[in-house]
């Protein structure tokens, strides 16, 4: 009853309320914030005829194939990190509604998760199988070398197999609520933590791959940044292809830090908000 949702909401302390709220707006901020961040990474670097949209999809040439990657962080990220990242925090949010609402709506989330991580890893696929040199000879790039692409590929398995457990006991299985209460109360623990380690699996993965794609794109500039800050010259600075250090390759490593930065503190932050003890109510511990 409403009544007794009111009395479980009252029990988490006026400190409790105020540390969860700063931690919440504080989540929110950088989840939103990284997807700027990382549209802005994309138009201003990675954009590079500066023509038409700074994505596309299987078109011709080495530009339309360069602008297909370009949606795989976008979508990765958006799928991963703050689709995912929002289908939890209903649980903590939403705590006036009913706790159908919060599942129909957690698996909302995650169903729009779907998409954007199938198309992240097909636009990723294709760079990699149809990459060609500049004199438009075939050099593709072997799939799944790097440690970038074993954690995906991990975390892409454990989040399949959480979607189908979750909708199948969870959502399928109230058809018989009853029968079933004590099988779904006894995988609440389980599904939580699975949910939680592949969050944090997906933080490694994009921390992984912006530090591959940090040495690929930046080489040996990547450091300068340091010596750049500290007032160095630019002729001083390590250089690629006899293109000088400016405040753009500056301000691409910086940008990728802080992206990074952002990744690694929603990993701390989120298993706060969603385990700590007195931001859970009893309503919660089971589905």
């Amino acid at each position: 009853s409403l009544r007794h949702r009111r009395t479980e909401d009252d029990q988490m302390s006026r400190g409790a309320r105020c540390c969860f709220g700063l931690l919440f707006l504080t989540t929110q901020v950088l989840l939103h914030g990284l997807i700027t961040l990382i549209l802005y990474w994309v138009i201003q670097f990675r954009w590079k005829d500066g023509q038409g949209l700074p994505f596309a999809w299987r078109g011709t040439g080495r530009v339309a194939l360069e602008k297909q990657w370009n949606l795989h962080p976008v979508l990765m990220v958006t799928g991963f990190i703050y689709c995912m990242g929002q289908a939890m925090l209903v649980y903590r949010s939403c705590r006036c509604c009913r706790r159908i609402y919060n599942k129909l709506l957690h698996t909302f989330f995650h169903i729009l998760a779907i998409p954007c991580v199938v198309l992240g890893f097909l636009a990723a696929w294709d760079y990699h199988s149809l990459r060609t040199d500049k004199d438009g000879n075939a050099d593709p790039i072997p799939h799944f070398y790097s440690i970038h692409s074993w954690l995906g590929l991990l975390t892409m398995g454990l989040f399949l197999l959480q979607f189908l457990v979750g909708v199948f006991s969870f959502l399928l299985l109230l058809c018989c609520e009853s029968a079933t209460a004590s099988y779904r109360a006894a995988l609440v623990p389980i599904h939580s933590t699975v949910g939680t380690t592949t969050f944090l699996l997906a933080v490694a993965t994009a921390v992984a791959g912006l530090t591959e794609k940090a040495f690929f794109e930046l080489s040996i500039t990547y450091p300068g940044w340091v010596r750049y800050i500290q007032g160095a010259a630019p002729e001083d600075l390590p250089s690629i292809g006899g293109i000088p250090y400016s405040s753009g390759h500056f301000l691409e490593s910086v940008l990728l830090n802080v992206m990074a930065a952002t990744l690694a503190l929603l990993g701390v932050l989120m298993p706060l908000l969603l385990w700590t003890p007195q931001f859970r109510n009893r309503s919660q511990h089971s589905h």
